[in-house]
């Protein structure tokens, strides 16, 4: 309903008062577009109902969109590979998923660009198209084409087949904390394309009634299976504690639970939805992955790609590295990349098999931390990464739906599909700010070689030649260690300059104060020898510098302030800019201590925006203070976006011979920060 054209025809004085006032009329805008909200809320959330109040909503929702170019049936059916009943039931699935969903009705409007453009429509819970053909068009906001930036390189073509089917025998694992979703469970196994067990852990015994209510009436469940466990190990603890070994004797199980908050912490229910509708609701999706499965020994694991409007870095092990030790040695994993595809969530199809070291071991709760846990940097989130590993280490591939393009894969390319970008999108991403902020290095500068402590090995190149030390990649241990003992005298807080650190070197090897000085400074002197600019990102931040925005640039550095400013320059950054250095402050981001800092300083958090490439400390830390941040790629995570094997890791770090081979290749690839330059 067009509440401005009803006001006008119905009340053309408050119309004509409305237009004199300027704040009325604004104050009116925002409540018709409330309205019209309210009401797409309304029949989106009805969509998949029968109701003929509801078909009604979706034939003019469907004739709205045609007569704008925005709804195309074929197109819709060809891009998500299935053949709908008719035009209206094609649309239907789209106005449902297009909630939750990066799903888009025709070539001529991408949903997930409406989307992330216009948040307030996201947080409304709306389908995009059915909020531009209501109010979106009216009030001027921008539609794009179709055009996902990534698209998987082996589209698998699955023909579903439920004779494949017959004899499946299926376990399904629900953990649920929300009673809610016992109802919401219920709907997706109704005509599920198998016969299923099910095995329920519940928060609370009172449970059972429900379950039996919603759940045991239904013909595609064969036995249920109740335990109330207490609330420890989230949905991994009684996945594992009660049922692990029984889900040896199955040839497929899926695991869910309960969710309902997003990964910032803010309570929707479109991620908990995204993860129900490809992994139970959709029966078309599903029948298609089991057939795949059975007919595929070496596919092992399935689950969707990650949440669309999930922060970039999402399939990072960001805060978790450290928790993961205990799983790689049981399990014997090796890997060395930061980004990696999971379940995130902790929600997946999987083969028992591909499980089995997991599955087969005996868990008492005990074994898992205690609630509260925070919100990333735990066992159980490094756990999560580290499912679809042990899948690959038993043999097994990984699955993986992308909804955008409806398409099954192999692809695990997909971690990097947000970073698609060029430079005068990066640009522009962060012109409505009137506070940017820069990291320093592998963000507005590189080194010639990639490798951080070459300048380090340099040195000790050069102390072995003069016989001052006996092995320089002794010398670089000892060094670094020296670094570790200041820290380590300062209890870890504020941060340590490079003189400190030689002056503690210095009782090694028994220098005097300025011979270690000296060696210091050398130090530095090799890696400024190395720095370089990073061309594309320096010419982004000179621009600002230039229109007089507020340029902060900030660095996690041992290296003193008037250092940081010669590289700086070697790269070419125009000066007015504020620079914040950890090693003068004695605050660093990594330990969150300098964004605390600059959220007190600034006196409109929301008009600043850090860039950097540690996603952690230049993304996930300050998003924690309320900060907007741009996360890019260092060279190493390029290089591994590129499909390529990084060769200067563990033991090969300080290998001189692979540095002075890969490192400029590395180093090269990797000064523009995206994918698609």
């Amino acid at each position: 309903m067009n509440y401005r054209a009803m006001v006008k025809q119905r009340f053309p004085l408050v119309e004509n008062a409305l237009r004199r006032n300027a704040s009325l009329m604004s104050l009116a805008v925002k409540v018709e577009s409330a309205l019209m909200r309210r009401n797409i809320r309304r029949s989106t959330k009805k969509m998949k109902g029968s109701n003929r109040l509801v078909t009604d909503e979706a034939v003019r929702y469907l004739q709205q969109a045609k007569l704008q170019g925005l709804f195309d049936y074929q197109w819709y059916c060809d891009v998500q590979q299935c053949g709908f009943e008719s035009e209206l039931s094609a649309f239907s699935d789209y106005l449902y998923k297009s909630t939750f969903s990066a799903v888009s009705p025709s070539p001529a409007f991408d949903n997930l660009s409406y989307t992330k453009r216009n948040i307030d429509v996201f947080h409304e819970r709306v389908s995009p198209l059915t909020h531009y053909l209501e109010s979106g068009i009216n009030e001027g906001r921008i539609i794009s084409p179709f055009y996902p930036k990534w698209s998987p390189t082996d589209k698998l073509l699955i023909n579903p087949s439920l004779k494949d089917l017959k004899n499946l025998k299926v376990a399904i694992c629900l953990h649920v904390f929300y009673e809610d979703f016992i109802e919401y469970y219920a709907q997706c196994l109704k005509d599920f394309p198998v016969k299923v067990d099910l095995f329920v852990s519940v928060s609370d015994s009172n449970y059972q009634r429900t379950v039996d209510k919603y759940l045991g009436c239904l013909d595609s469940v064969n036995h249920i299976e109740v335990v109330e466990v207490p609330n420890r190990g989230r949905n991994f603890g009684p996945l594992l504690v009660e049922f692990g070994e029984k889900l040896l004797n199955y040839d497929l199980f899926c695991h869910l639970h309960s969710k309902k908050s997003l990964y910032s912490g803010r309570q929707q229910t479109q991620w908990a939805d995204y993860l129900g509708e490809y992994l139970l609701n959709d029966h078309h999706v599903i029948t298609k992955m089991l057939t795949y499965m059975v007919s595929n020994p070496e596919c092992g694991i399935y689950y969707p790609t990650s949440f669309s409007m999930m922060p970039d870095w999402v399939n990072h092990w960001l805060k978790n590295k450290p928790h993961r030790g205990e799983f790689f040695k049981q399990w014997g994993i090796e890997d060395h990349s930061d980004f990696l595809p999971y379940p995130v969530g902790g929600m997946f199809w999987a083969k028992p098999q591909a499980l089995k070291p997991l599955l087969e071991k005996v868990y008492r709760y005990e074994d898992f931390p205690v609630e509260p846990l925070p919100n990333d940097g735990s066992e159980l989130h490094a756990l999560e990464r580290c499912i679809g590993l042990l899948a690959e280490k038993s043999g097994y591939r990984q699955l993986f739906y992308y909804p955008e393009l409806g398409s099954f894969t192999h692809d695990q390319s997909y971690v990097f599909a947000n970073y698609v970008n060029n430079a005068e999108e990066l640009y522009h991403k962060l012109a409505p700010f009137e506070t940017i902020s820069f990291d320093v290095f592998d963000t507005l500068v590189r080194r010639s070689h990639f490798v951080p402590d070459y300048a380090k090995l340099k040195l000790g190149k050069y102390l072995q030649q003069q016989v001052v030390v006996n092995d320089a990649h002794e010398f670089v241990k000892a060094r670094n260690q020296a670094e570790f003992e200041v820290r380590k005298q300062n209890n870890f807080q504020g941060d340590v300059t490079i003189f400190a650190t030689y002056q503690q070197l210095a009782k090694t090897y028994q220098w005097d104060e300025n011979t270690a000085h000296q060696y210091a400074e050398m130090e530095f002197g090799y890696d400024l020898e190395m720095i370089e600019s990073k061309d594309e990102m320096v010419d982004i931040a000179n621009r600002f510098i230039t229109q007089g925005k507020q340029v902060y640039i900030i660095s996690d550095t041992y290296y003193t302030e008037y250092q940081i400013v010669l590289m700086l320059r070697k790269a070419g950054v125009a000066n007015g800019y504020q620079l914040f250095v950890s090693s003068e402050k004695g605050l660093r981001k990594d330990n969150a201590t300098m964004w605390s800092y600059i959220a007190g300083e600034l006196k409109n958090k929301g008009r600043f925006v850090h860039v950097g490439d540690n996603a952690v400390a230049d993304a996930q830390l300050p998003g924690d203070f309320g900060l907007a941040n741009l996360h890019i790629l260092n060279p190493a995570d390029k290089w591994q976006a590129a499909g390529w094997h990084n060769p200067l890791v563990g033991d090969d770090q300080l290998n001189e011979q692979l540095i002075l081979k890969w490192g400029p290749l590395i180093s090269q690839f990797g000064r523009y920060p995206f994918l698609g330059e």
